[in-house]
């Protein structure tokens, strides 16, 4: 049976500092690369951080038709994985949560975060579920909170895609975290089971300000089981052979931190 190598990364939080995002993403898909994933995705607002304050937001903000985000595709890596990328992007003024996919340095498309938190008011809704093909895999994209609800999930099956990409951060005050530390695979496996999508999550981990992250970093099946997760509290690399054809699902996983 056919496979295609996916790849998640549970990382640290990259504040303001879109050379050390980058310079994270270069070291990481080298890995990815060495170990054959064809496909490598990173946190929800991975890029600038996950900024909510409009201010911040709109310092860090990329346009992806400006020389700025140029020079940030020059830095990403001309082989290996294709790769998903949290960002806040500036569009015409408006501010955008979202997932840019990348190709050998090349823009391939875009998700924008459709399900936005209270908090995220500096943000404006996304409307529209692109998929995205890699070595015959279809693929979408919902940016956490999206899973909390099934259209978003259903859009992206609609679109014939067998895997959702759950892009994530989790950086929650300590007594949120404690409550929902083992209900975010339970929610998102809610939608694999309405949808039969394969799903893997990204997310960050470590602590900032009060706050604490765990993840989780995951694959989950059609069926909504775990099939492979990295620990909850320390960075690593997840990755997954995930079956692309109609056999009975006998999948490989294997883990590999980051030093």
């Amino acid at each position: 049976m056919r496979s295609v190598r996916i790849a998640a990364a549970q990382t640290i939080e990259y504040r303001e500092d879109i050379g050390a995002a980058l310079t994270c993403v270069a070291e990481l898909a080298v890995r990815a690369e060495a170990a054959g994933a064809a496909l490598l995705c990173f946190p929800e607002g991975f890029l600038q951080g996950y900024l909510v304050d409009e201010a911040a937001a709109r310092r860090q903000a990329l346009d992806l038709g400006s020389s700025a985000f140029q020079s940030v595709l020059a830095e990403l890596p001309r082989s290996g994985p294709m790769l998903v990328i949290g960002m806040l992007e500036l569009d015409d003024g408006q501010l955008f949560n979202t997932a840019i996919v990348v190709q050998h340095g090349q823009l391939i498309g875009r998700y924008r975060k459709a399900h936005l938190l209270g908090a995220e008011r500096a943000f404006t809704a996304g409307t529209e579920s692109p998929s995205f093909e890699v070595d015959g895999l279809r693929f979408g994209i919902n940016i956490c909170y999206d899973t909390n609800f099934p259209e978003a999930a259903r859009k992206v099956a609609d679109t014939g895609a067998s895997l959702l990409l759950c892009v994530a951060n989790n950086m929650l005050r300590r007594e949120t975290a404690e409550t929902f530390k083992h209900q975010h695979n339970a929610i998102r496996g809610e939608r694999c089971r309405e949808t039969g999508l394969w799903l893997i999550s990204s997310d960050v981990t470590g602590e900032r300000d009060g706050r604490v992250a765990w993840g989780p970093t995951a694959v989950l099946d059609p069926h909504g089981q775990v099939v492979t997760q990295l620990p909850l509290d320390e960075p690593g690399l997840l990755f997954f052979d995930l079956p692309t054809g109609t056999s009975p699902i006998s999948p490989h996983a294997g883990e590999k931190a980051i030093s």
